[in-house]
């Protein structure tokens, strides 16, 4: 029995057992949604990815753009989400030209909500070495303040981790550090399409701001944003060397453990 995706919220309640000091109760709590959603391009499914079943269109509409599936909104045609109650699809229309290097490319993609890039058929296909993004240099006038904005007021936009303490979070910010727009999801790579979706439906300037995401930076997460020119990407955790590589090869400035009282910038705006 298919199901409207908005039917979904994101969380799904549970009855628990909590153990502390000894004692035992039963309580209500809340878990994030997962569900495998696929991935279908004019009627062939490319990709099954692990996600949470909310703002499913753009997740689509932004993991065609992020992956190179389509070079921008004039590809797409239409999109329609269908959920059932364990799993989801996405139907996507795209131009024959797009649909054509689709299947040239043959991805096939079995996602995992820890890692975006598990089930690529050969290392070439990963793209390793992007080219300079046309916005390299937009963000070296973003000082602390913005970053300390960013960090600051982002817990105040993840509902589902306010529910769950378990979920990914990708948020746009502008110049100033201000939050304007955040996607959650199960995987981190997922909340980031979620947000690139939505900036290419608003045709978004990519010049004037920033992604500042609740998680550590890892390779494909800097790829995505190097596709869409995003010139600065800033993360709670860590970033990985490969993050760092691709980051600085693409012009994108990269900061990590940005909290309340400072970051630590790996690559600066210059690369």
């Amino acid at each position: 029995m298919s199901q409207n995706p908005s039917d979904h919220t994101g969380s799904i309640a549970q009855t628990v057992t909590r153990h502390r000091q000894g004692s035992a109760r039963q309580a209500a709590d809340h878990v994030v949604e997962e569900l495998p959603v696929a991935l279908v391009f004019n009627g062939i499914s490319h990709a099954v990815m692990m996600a949470t079943p909310i703002d499913l269109e753009v997740f689509a509409l932004g993991f065609a753009l992020s992956e190179g599936i389509v070079e921008g909104m004039p590809d797409v045609f239409d999109i329609e989400a269908v959920c059932a109650a364990d799993s989801a699809e996405v139907r996507l229309t795209v131009s024959q030209q797009a649909f054509a290097a689709l299947k040239g490319r043959r991805r096939a993609l079995a996602g995992r909500s820890g890692c975006g890039v598990c089930g690529v058929e050969s290392i070439a296909l990963l793209d390793l070495h992007p080219p300079r993004i046309g916005a390299a240099g937009a963000a070296a006038a973003i000082d602390a303040s913005a970053i300390e904005r960013a960090a600051r007021d982002l817990p105040a936009h993840q509902r589902l981790m306010r529910e769950t303490g378990g979920i990914h979070a990708a948020a746009w910010c502008d110049r100033d550090g201000a939050v304007l727009d955040v996607f959650e999801d199960v995987g981190r790579h997922n909340a980031l399409d979620k947000l690139i979706g939505q900036l290419a439906r608003e045709q978004t300037d990519t010049r004037s701001g920033f992604v500042f995401l609740s998680s550590r930076a890892s390779y494909e997460l800097v790829r995505k944003a190097a596709r869409r020119d995003i010139p600065m990407i800033a993360t709670i955790s860590a970033p990985t060397s490969l993050a760092i590589k691709v980051a600085r090869q693409a012009g994108i400035r990269l900061l990590g453990f940005c909290r309340g009282d400072g970051f630590v910038e790996y690559v600066s705006p210059q690369g």
